[in-house]
């Protein structure tokens, strides 16, 4: 529930002029194996951010060891490298990308940003938009990069689809009350529940934690037998945000993603937060108006210019408690 400041500080990169580019950084949470509880949910899904003893007999080789990072091969991480090559040598880690926010900078030189870290930003692109950005190897030369948007909020492919005069960016009306007026997604907390923004795009960190344990790690107790990774993708998103999303329009609103807000048999939301200090690594991506949300070419570094890993701060310094009031 802390809200943290985070200052961003780059020098060395041209500035970007056309189509509306931009830079833009990520806060990255690599997957790690999920521990084991024996104790499904009555449907025989695992508990949230576990796995089965079943899932994990068919784990291979490290992601046998819970709390190690998870790799697609079950061998060692690979971590980005300068020496790795698209698409043939690339990082095997699972990532969970939090965007800081976009900025330029001036001509050759200085670039700054302030961002805030809380649980109000703590928020993920919608990941069914992964195999469309041409990250993962194939995808371009299948025909898939931008074959799929988000632009309308909903659970994805194989979830809930949304009418587009009720769910899309709406200029015909002004004011923030729910359902009029153009899209703020900053508009995530008000003086009444009907002035939060409910077409959400992005889902909670956590959230999208649980839908790659689906993916990646719940073999048996998520769609056994199912090896198509867009199948699975597709499938436990809506699954996963279906859990969270009390009024059945495959979105997340404000009100539903509020930390204080019970949710799938829990008091509150706080599980659905990776905290800041679980997110090991940063990149700053050179974007385009691809109409994505996700990092340009992800789950690759194909787009990265900077990079670099979590350094902490010994002794560390205390969050600041609460929040200014604008809300704006």
């Amino acid at each position: 529930r802390a809200f943290i400041d985070v200052f961003t500080d780059i020098s060395g990169l041209f500035v970007i002029n056309n189509e509306s580019g931009w830079y833009e950084g990520w806060m990255i949470h690599d997957l790690k194996v999920a521990p084991v509880n024996n104790r499904p949910r009555p449907d025989g899904h695992a508990q949230f951010g576990t796995i089965l003893k079943s899932d994990a007999d068919k784990l291979k080789g490290g992601n046998k060891v819970p709390g190690a990072f998870f790799t697609v091969d079950g061998s060692a991480p690979h971590w980005p490298s300068p020496n790795d090559h698209f698409p043939d040598k690339q990082t095997n880690v699972v990532p969970i990308q939090v965007s800081m926010g976009a900025w330029n900078t001036l001509q050759q030189s200085d670039g700054h940003a302030y961002w805030e870290f809380n649980y109000t930003t703590d928020w993920v692109h919608p990941l069914y938009e992964l195999p469309f950005t041409g990250g993962i190897p194939g995808t371009f030369e299948a025909g898939q990069i931008g074959a799929l948007q988000s632009i309308i909020p909903g659970s994805g492919p194989n979830g809930i689809k949304n009418d587009p005069v009720t769910y899309g960016d709406n200029p015909n009306t002004k004011g923030v009350t729910q359902g009029t007026g153009p899209r703020d997604p900053d508009k995530f907390d008000g003086d009444d529940d009907t002035q939060r923004e409910f077409r959400m795009r992005f889902i909670p960190s956590g959230l999208a934690n649980e839908i790659f344990l689906d993916v990646y790690q719940r073999l048996a107790s998520f769609e056994p037998g199912v090896t198509d990774f867009k199948q699975r993708l597709f499938d436990a998103y809506a699954a996963e945000v279906a859990r969270v999303d009390a009024n059945g329009d495959g979105a997340i609103s404000g009100p539903e993603g509020d930390v204080d807000t019970p949710s799938d048999g829990f008091e509150d939301n706080a599980r659905l937060f990776i905290p800041a200090t679980q997110f090991n690594r940063f990149a700053i991506t050179r974007e385009l108006n691809d109409g994505l949300l996700a990092p340009r070419f992800a789950p690759s570094q194909r787009a990265w210019v900077l990079s670099g890993i979590q350094v902490p701060v010994n002794p560390s310094v205390p969050a600041s408690a609460g929040e200014d009031g604008d809300d704006r």
